[in-house]
């Protein structure tokens, strides 16, 4: 372990990187590459490597059969997959999304000119508040998304009570919630539908992926319609659709990572327990918690930096991370309401969003997943430890630094 004895010892200020190659966030899970290699090369031997072949109907059966649901449409990403189950599910006019996620949470919204109603989250689970709900309700809200965020549920009793209250569709972006229970029950089965992204980032992947999962026949029925053109059976057209089928090699890289799901999450169970066993006790640093009465999978390792406590900002403690080679990541910032089209669209709109414009200041995403390990997570919490116990020469260090640097660029110009 490389030891940060003075601050001259710090990448930032000089000193030779924690790391010598960069630790990423969501850096892919493999799996077993003989048996994925198998399967490609099956693949190749039969000549069918698009359009609902044997791999892409056996991933879908898997992927039902593991969640519990009736139905599983595999999708090329999880993007179109959100597109398609808010147009099957025909929301329109408004509908409630927390702010709070990734922007592929909004666009699939504004893309089929949808207006996207940003919800403030509960500061304590970061997912969208169901308080703040019944008031962004108008005569034009045809529905809500709610997000199950750092693979922590959403609080769906309360939602589906909403939705049922005032006839409005439901569906959820689950896209960090694969493996996870509510109530001892697998996301994938509540609201009309649920959305899984599978990502080369999400911990099960299939190199770039996603699916809608339903108990919704007549949902199932359509969404497979709409992701294959419209097409029901050769050369006959019978509903508006696009192209949203997954591939063969990626349904093959789906199932291996299926068969190597416990691997993921033991890897990903154990970074984070390491983690928050040498972070939780430093001042101003709040690590996410995960309720283990519930499976998870431990996808993201969160800390919430409050700066008044650990006398350094969020933003300049990654870039201390980012110069010893740790690529934490700041999510989700900015917020997509302080992204465009939504900041010229809705320009006040972070007044109603409190919590939102607190959490994305103050998060940080730490790398895990099995491209590292505990040693490495130790590392991580080391420099995060000697950072904090010197954040006021640091934090003056810092802002003298930029001010140098910035000086330099000026008289470059």
């Amino acid at each position: 372990m490389i030891q940060k004895k003075a601050l001259e010892d710090l990448a930032i200020f000089g000193g030779n990187p924690t790391f010598n190659q960069t630790l990423h966030v969501g850096r892919p899970n493999i799996g077993n590459r003989r048996k994925l290699f198998e399967r490609m090369n099956d693949i190749l031997d039969r000549r069918w490597l698009t359009n609902r072949g044997a791999y892409v109907q056996e991933f879908e059966r898997r992927v039902a059969d593991f969640l519990s649901v009736k139905h599983c449409v595999a999708m090329c990403n999880g993007t179109v997959a959100l597109e398609i189950a808010v147009r099957a599910l025909n929301m329109r006019g408004e509908v409630i999304v927390p702010s709070f996620t990734f922007i592929a949470t909004a666009h699939c919204l504004q893309w089929q000119e949808i207006t996207p109603v940003f919800c403030d989250v509960d500061p304590e689970t970061h997912n969208i508040d169901p308080e703040k709900v019944t008031g962004l309700i108008t005569p034009r809200t045809s529905g809500i998304i709610g997000v199950h965020l750092w693979s922590r549920p959403c609080e769906i009793e309360s939602l589906e009570k909403i939705a049922k209250d005032y006839n409005l569709k439901l569906l959820f972006d689950a896209s960090h919630a694969f493996g996870c229970t509510y109530n001892g029950k697998p996301v994938g089965g509540f609201g009309g539908a649920e959305v899984f992204s599978f990502h080369a980032t999400k911990f099960l992947n299939t190199f770039e992926g996603g699916a809608v999962v339903t108990n919704d026949d007549d949902l199932a029925e359509k969404i497979r319609l709409m992701k294959n053109f419209g097409f029901s059976g050769m050369d006959n057209v019978i509903y508006l659709g696009t192209n949203g089928k997954m591939n063969e090699v990626s349904a093959a890289m789906g199932i291996t990572s299926l068969e190597s799901l416990d691997d993921f999450i033991k890897a990903n169970h154990q970074n984070y327990y390491t983690c928050r066993t040498h972070l939780t006790d430093i001042p101003g640093i709040k690590m996410l918690s995960y309720d283990e009465r519930e499976k998870n999978n431990f996808q993201y390792i969160i800390a919430e930096i409050d700066e008044n406590k650990t006398g350094i900002n969020r933003n300049d403690l990654m870039k201390i991370l980012h110069a010893e080679n740790i690529r934490a990541r700041r999510y989700f910032y900015p917020s997509c309401h302080r992204m465009e089209p939504y900041k010229s669209y809705f320009p006040n709109v972070g007044i109603l969003l409190p919590e939102t414009e607190k959490l994305s200041e103050r998060l940080l995403c730490l790398p895990t997943g099995t491209a590292i390990g505990p040693a490495e997570i130790r590392q991580i919490c080391y420099v995060i430890q000697f950072v904090v116990k010197n954040s006021a020469e640091i934090a003056g260090r810092i802002t003298d630094k930029m001010d140098s640097d910035f000086t330099k660029e000026r008289v470059a110009v």
